[in-house]
């Protein structure tokens, strides 16, 4: 008998919301039950540029892997590729649960792909966004307006989970624990 598909829970928001410090806090916290994943992504930016852990390729790498089908999702945005490994859609065929940092414009390709997608909307005011972008010192001034237009102009898919992360880390992280929880995570294993 096969194991029932797992739920692959795909958190989106605008760069500067707080998508990777969460993702880490709430790593930390959730039991090693064998029954929760969180998968690195695999992108075309060093490992040591900051952010989320994830697996560092060249382009040249990534594109062979891409030809050789060994991405369950790939994206492009922001002059980087990005890729979710086959290894995801194995682990949600074994009855697993996936949490991913997803991306906004790949989210109807990846509702396609993987029918038990659950999005979360990870999100900050436009200040608080502002000011984090601006501290990362990753980009000049034009692309963090460019990245702050495009967070005004998207708007959360119906039935999304939003929460919005402009306090502290422990209390928003405390928030998606919460919020995970209602979406199906078992509370008593943490």
């Amino acid at each position: 008998m096969a194991a029932e598909a797992g739920t692959l829970w795909y958190v989106i928001g605008p760069s500067g919301a707080g998508k990777d410090s969460l993702l880490a806090y709430v790593r930390q916290r959730l039991p090693a039950d064998g029954r929760l994943m969180f998968a690195h992504r695999y992108i075309t930016r060093p490992a040591d540029a900051g952010g989320e852990n994830h697996v560092a390729l060249s382009l040249e790498e990534f594109d062979q892997r891409e030809r050789a089908g060994c991405f369950a999702l790939a994206w492009r945005r922001n002059g980087l590729a990005y890729g979710l490994g086959v290894e995801a859609a194995l682990w949600l065929r074994q009855g697993l649960d996936v949490v991913v940092n997803g991306s906004r414009s790949s989210l109807p390709l990846a509702a396609q792909r993987f029918p038990s997608l659950r999005p979360l909307w990870i999100t900050a005011s436009p200040a608080v966004l502002a000011s984090r972008l601006a501290a990362r010192g990753r980009e000049p001034a034009e692309a963090i307006a460019r990245r702050l237009e495009e967070a005004r102009a998207f708007t959360p898919p119906e039935g999304c989970a939003v929460l919005v992360n402009d306090g502290g880390l422990a209390e928003a992280g405390e928030r998606l624990l919460d919020l995970l929880d209602l979406l199906g995570l078992r509370a008593s294993e943490r």
